[in-house]
């Protein structure tokens, strides 16, 4: 069995930036998702919106994996 070993500050600084980077994209494509799918909406398009909310769903559920995720590196380290 490996030997477990916390991140140095640095590797910590590294991992929660790219975090950080990651949660903006996807945040970005979540208002991305909302114009595209109130315009398909608003347009008469009632098909998009059931497949939309998968999609919303899904990257919520991916950012709250990160945010746990940051939750129990920030643990380790103590």
């Amino acid at each position: 069995m490996a030997d477990y070993r916390p991140f140095t500050r640095q590797q910590r600084t590294i991992v929660i930036q790219a975090m950080l980077a990651f949660v903006v994209i996807v945040l970005v494509l979540q208002l991305w998702l909302l114009t595209a799918t109130m315009n398909a909406y608003l347009g008469g398009d009632d098909g998009v919106i059931w497949p939309a909310a998968a999609a919303s769903t899904l990257c919520l559920l991916l950012n709250v994996g990160l945010l746990r995720y940051l939750y129990h590196l920030d643990r380790a380290r103590r």
